[in-house]
């Protein structure tokens, strides 16, 4: 699995895990989703992202998009 490959595992489980429990738990809940949609808004401007910097640091060898 490529860098690439494993934010955007990443964010979709961030996402799907915070809608869940904001249907199972409380409602705000959804500000894990909206983190998670605002991390990947500024990450696109920036071209920082601090789960691909965790995920290098791990070893997950890099894509395309995060060198």
């Amino acid at each position: 699995m490529t860098l690439d490959r494993a934010v955007m595992a990443f964010a979709g489980f961030v996402v799907l895990l915070g809608v869940v429990l904001s249907l199972t738990v409380h409602p705000w809940w959804l500000a894990l989703t909206a983190f998670a949609g605002f991390n990947m808004i500024q990450s696109s401007f920036t071209g920082f992202c601090p789960a691909a910097k965790l995920f290098s640091a791990l070893g997950v060898r890099p894509g395309a998009a995060f060198k």
